[in-house]
């Protein structure tokens, strides 16, 4: 095994196993109590980015699992969501919870769902720009965040599926993810475990099957339902006091500067995305930097340390939806991802390339990449600095009310390799 592992550094997993050694001999803070909205208790991310970052990891064995009745909560979706059609049962959504946090699923029993979609940390992973995989492989894409992933007609960054009980089948067979050699393989693996089996016996008239398989899974990823944000109270329900003034100046100027041509909402409702395929000028720039040779490694949070060996880089070649539909016109166009809980889900963009939301609003008020390509309707926007300070508030203003309690729904289930059970 350790001649194994030995034929696999890369660049990321020098900076994954660094950090961890830091985050380990870092001192425990007090006990502390997370403020309303805060997804980890006692491990907040709030700038992570930066040089005075300070760790709380240790208090993370204190995060309490509490069942939430998501079965309820997909029948009758907060404020501010659309009706879920078909809203699936507690039923099918325990046994997909329980699927999606089992590193059983992965080829050699480290990797789950929920490893690179963490919950404490938005469904997605807030330190890493694009997650490490089985035995350290480089992914090349940032794990998108899973809230009212229910809605969404196209999957993916490049959009390339649209079942979201299909879908669970390209991380599972993925060589850079979950590693599985092929469906029968995964299928045989929980066959044959003691729980499972059954549960799909008497869920499913046709038992486990692949589509059973992903339908199970995709249960409990759709019932993933976050809003009633302060946003929504004062929009949809009316509310005056909900919403801050900086967050209502931030909403006009959203509209304004033609933010909302991308990411929609209705009178009715909102879910803030057109699931469209645009070519912002993101991977343009990646590439450029990526032409610059590398000659400092971040290990840390503010800690970057020079290079002295040669470092293997990851191929990181992306076309985006092009390696779907094979045009050229598709390349490098990207899904438009929902803003909902974004203030929650950094890093930003397909390559995670982005930290903050200060630097994404950079991005667009500068009008995008320096891609010639990009989208025609990008242009400098010129904001002010106040419009900034207030395009932030209305984006924070969009967290739902219930992220803490998603979180602690999904620490309700054990974690682990179902293989090492009695």
């Amino acid at each position: 095994m350790g001649r194994r592992h030995a034929r696999l550094p890369t660049s990321r997993v020098v900076v994954l196993l660094v950090g961890l050694l830091w985050l380990a001999a870092a001192t425990p803070d007090e006990p502390h109590t997370p403020p309303p909205g805060q997804l980890i208790p006692g491990d907040p991310r709030d700038g992570y980015e930066s040089a005075g970052f300070q760790t709380r990891s240790r208090q993370l064995h204190a995060v309490p699992g509490t069942r939430l009745a998501l079965a309820e909560l997909a029948a009758q979706p907060p404020l501010g969501l659309p009706p879920l059609p078909d809203p699936p049962t507690t039923d099918l959504i325990d046994l997909g919870r329980r699927l999606f946090y089992d590193r059983g699923l992965s080829a050699n029993g480290t990797l789950s769902c929920g490893m690179c979609h963490v919950p404490e940390q938005a469904f997605t992973q807030n330190e890493l720009a694009t997650p490490v995989g089985i035995e350290g492989r480089f992914v090349r894409r940032n794990a998108p965040a899973l809230y009212n992933v229910a809605y969404r007609p196209r999957l993916f960054h490049d959009g390339r599926e649209t079942s979201l009980a299909a879908q669970i089948w390209s991380p599972l067979l993925a060589g850079n993810e979950m590693g599985n050699e092929d469906r029968d393989s995964v299928l045989s693996l929980v066959a044959a475990d003691p729980i499972y089996g059954p549960a799909f016996d008497n869920l499913f008239a046709d038992g486990l099957t692949d589509a059973t398989l992903g339908n199970a899974i995709a249960a409990y990823e759709r019932a993933l339902l976050s809003a009633n944000s302060p946003f929504d109270r004062w929009y949809y329900g009316g509310d005056p006091e909900a919403l801050s003034p900086s967050a209502r100046r931030g909403f006009f100027t959203f509209t304004a500067a033609g933010c909302h041509r991308c990411h929609t909402f209705s009178n009715r409702h909102a879910l803030f995305t057109d699931d469209a395929l645009y070519r912002t000028g993101v991977e343009y720039a990646s590439r450029r930097r990526e032409a610059s040779p590398v000659d400092r490694l971040q290990v840390a949070p503010g800690v970057v340390i020079p290079i002295q060996v040669s470092v293997p880089t990851p191929d990181r070649a992306d076309d985006g939806a092009e390696e779907v539909t094979g045009q050229v016109a598709d390349r490098w166009r990207y899904r438009t991802p929902s803003l909902r809980n974004v203030a929650l889900t950094a890093p930003y963009m397909h390559d995670g390339s982005l930290a903050t939301l200060e630097a994404v609003i950079s991005f667009y008020d500068a009008g995008g990449g320096d891609d010639p390509d990009r989208e025609p309707s990008l242009a400098p926007l010129g904001l002010t600095a106040l419009q900034r300070a207030d395009l932030i508030a209305f984006l924070k203003s969009l967290t739902g009310d219930n992220v803490v309690a998603l979180a602690a729904d999904a620490r309700s289930v054990p974690i682990g390799d179902r293989r090492a059970r009695p």
